[in-house]
């Protein structure tokens, strides 16, 4: 579990990082969905060297076409994420991007987690856990509230 922990805390410091270099290259090239592009291109570079390093066999890559057609909104989701971060974060700040990022993560997977949606474990959100969410969304307005001064 810490190791999963760590990993993930990994991802969360990625994500404002993502927004602040797209963001800049976005700007400094005058297109974000052109910015955009080469982070896709970068991306699918080093997700094709994880897939040969870690034996990923062409059996796997054979299975995605029987796939339900749903799951591939994920390419979509992404997309959108990363076209929408580099274009909003330079004028908006990427505080103020990823702060509402926060929110809707929060509020996103608290569902998926209480309805089990598309395969995930379900966790109830009980009332505790709707206090902790209460709480998180706090700290975060409260963070960028001190930002603002």
């Amino acid at each position: 579990m810490p190791t999963q922990a760590l990993i993930m805390f990994a991802a969360g410091i990625g994500i404002p990082l993502l927004a602040a270099l797209n963001a800049r290259l976005g700007a400094n090239i005058g297109s974000p969905a052109a910015a955009a592009t080469v982070l896709f291109l970068v991306a699918l570079m080093a997700a094709a060297v994880t897939m040969v390093l870690t034996g990923a066999d062409a059996d796997a890559l054979r299975a995605i076409p029987g796939q339900p057609k749903h799951l591939f909104l994920a390419g979509l989701l992404v997309a959108f994420y990363v076209l929408s971060i580099t274009y909003v974060a330079p004028t908006f700040g990427v505080g103020n991007a990823v702060f509402f990022v926060l929110l809707g993560q929060l509020a996103s997977s608290a569902a998926i987690d209480h309805f089990g949606l598309f395969g995930a474990q379900v966790n109830p959100v009980t009332g505790l856990r709707l206090a902790g969410i209460a709480v998180m969304t706090l700290g975060v307005a409260i963070t960028q509230m001190g930002a603002a001064r």
